[in-house]
C-alpha cells in the first residue's frame, strides 16, 4: 500500500508542482472537447488543435523556466566590473 501511496503522491505533486502548466494542458483539453462536441469540428481538427495547443504550453512552460533559472544564475554571480 506504501507504493500506491508514493505513487499518488508524486502524481499529485506533478500537478500542484506547477500550477500553471496543469490549467493551460486542461483549458486546451476542454477548447478540444468543446470544438469536437459542441462546434461540430472534425475530431481529427481536434487532435490538431490538442497536440499544438499542448505543445505551445510546454514550450512556454520551458521558456519561462529557463529564463527564471537564467535570472537566479545572474543574479548569484556579481558582476566582475
Amino acid at each position: 500500500m506504501t507504493i500506491l501511496r508514493d505513487v499518488f503522491a508524486e502524481l499529485f505533486g506533478m500537478f500542484v508542482g506547477d500550477a500553471r502548466l496543469s490549467a493551460a494542458i486542461l483549458a486546451v483539453v476542454a477548447l478540444a472537447a468543446l470544438l469536437i462536441e459542441v462546434a461540430q469540428v472534425d475530431p481529427l481538427i481536434g487532435g490538431g488543435v490538442l497536440l499544438l495547443g499542448c505543445l505551445a504550453v510546454v514550450v512556454e512552460a520551458v521558456r519561462r523556466a529557463s529564463l527564471r533559472e537564467a535570472t537566479r544564475v545572474s543574479s548569484s554571480h556579481p558582476d566582475s566590473h
